[in-house]
């Protein structure tokens, strides 16, 4: 079972709308269960460095199958900080990404975004996967 492309843009486009609503400006990406990017959108007027936030959430939550923020308190770990390096270290451990399952509770992918608040951040990112 896999991510498509189709609703990896869904999600993109739920989790803009859910920052419109906030008025925030942000960052969003889409990723497989493995990491790699899927779907990403950059909304006008949002912070470049959110490209690399929004990337590095989603894929973090991927590779440990929960929310980044509840990675973070682990994060200083070593086991954590061995597997960043050893990855490339894209991953963030910081709050504002999410991981997608299927109804059958299969692990397709992660939506991470970056430019509001971490909170604003993950329920962005929990508005798009709704779109689902």
């Amino acid at each position: 079972m896999f991510l498509t492309r189709d609703e990896a843009n869904r999600i993109c486009e739920g989790a803009v709308a859910e920052a419109q609503r906030l008025g925030i400006t942000i960052n969003v990406a889409v990723c497989d269960a493995g990491g790699i990017l899927m779907a990403f959108q950059r909304m006008d007027g949002a912070m470049w460095a959110g490209a690399y936030g929004s990337q590095g959430k989603a894929i973090a939550s991927a590779a440990f199958g929960k929310p980044s923020g509840e990675l973070t308190e682990r994060s200083a770990h070593p086991t954590f900080q061995g597997i960043k390096a050893d990855s490339g270290g894209r991953m963030i451990f910081g709050q504002g990404a999410v991981d997608i399952r299927r109804g059958d509770g299969t692990l397709v992918g992660a939506c991470g975004v970056g430019g509001g608040t971490a909170q604003e951040d993950e329920d962005c990112a929990r508005a798009g996967i709704a779109c689902l």
